[in-house]
């Protein structure tokens, strides 16, 4: 089994209080909200990548606007879930909720 070096996750911690502020303030939330978006986002668009799709084919098939499906892509919009779901059933990816 592989060691977690720690020392590196404090410094890691450690520079996101610096940069965010400590978890809990309004601009730590903001960027976890903006970490999120983003990784969603890059899910996203690398499985439509990988699947050689279009914005525009995942935009008809599921109703939303092209210019959407690109925001969410780059992480520049905090994505409703039923978008998120509409997205991922076009791309044939299948969503496990406990």
């Amino acid at each position: 089994m592989k060691k977690i070096n720690t020392a590196l996750l404090n410094n890691a911690a450690d520079l996101l209080d610096e940069r965010h502020g400590k978890e809990g303030t309004t601009t730590r939330e903001a960027f976890n909200k903006e970490a999120v978006a983003f990784y969603y986002g890059e899910i996203l668009k690398e499985k439509r990548k990988e699947l050689h799709l279009t914005q525009d084919y995942i935009a008809g098939k599921t109703g939303l606007k092209r210019s959407y499906i690109a925001k969410i892509e780059k992480g520049e919009t905090d994505m409703q879930m039923s978008s998120f779901v509409r997205i991922a059933k076009a791309l044939g990816l299948k969503l496990l909720l406990s």
